[in-house]
């Protein structure tokens, strides 16, 4: 097993887990209640604050804070300086730590660069949010995100290329097949 590699640059504090094989880069600060799996990359100027848990082959592109409730499940992407949060109504003022409601980023999901995800939604497995989109309710598998607030534009595979918009769809890039169920769609397989 290849063991983590931490930047000089980067805090690491006691009783954090990180996994083998990940990297966490310059000026990152991870908190020891933090759990991060293997085959990880935090970019520079990352923060993973205490009770997150981050799954494996996750990569946190530079200057992402990952609040305490936030769950990544493996193989989810978040772009450069996209944004969570944990409270719905922040006020300096008010300790509100009691008030802190999860989020949830299911496998495969993608979020774009200066996305901002409102507390207490899930993205559901292989959703692609779009940069600069602003999640404030939950998203179902494979659905493209796109605008402020954040509506469903499209689907996408999980490979990562849109689908054709009609009904059961075959993707031109790996041809995977998807069929749509209820008011979403899934892999034909698994449908």
């Amino acid at each position: 097993m290849t063991p983590p590699f931490i930047h000089e640059s980067a805090y690491v504090d006691e009783g954090a887990r990180i996994g083998a094989g990940t990297k966490v880069w310059h000026f990152c600060h991870v908190l020891g209640g933090a759990v991060i799996g293997e085959r990880c990359s935090l970019g520079q100027n990352v923060v993973v604050m205490n009770g997150t848990r981050i799954g494996n082959n996750v990569k946190i592109q530079n200057n992402v804070s990952v609040y305490e409730g936030v769950i990544l499940e493996d193989d989810v992407f978040c772009g450069p300086s996209m944004v969570f949060t944990n409270v719905i109504n922040p006020r300096s003022h008010v300790s509100r730590k009691d008030e802190y409601r999860a989020t949830l980023v299911r496998h495969g999901a993608s979020i774009g660069a200066n996305a901002t995800v409102v507390c207490g939604v899930t993205l559901g497995e292989f959703a692609f949010i779009g940069a600069g989109a602003v999640i404030t309710r939950d998203v179902p598998a494979y659905a493209l995100m796109a605008g402020v607030p954040a509506r469903r534009i499209g689907w996408m595979c999980q490979c990562g290329v849109r689908l054709p918009n009609a009904g059961a769809a075959t993707c031109g890039a790996c041809g995977t097949r998807y069929v749509t169920t209820g008011d979403g769609i899934a892999p034909a397989e698994k449908a």
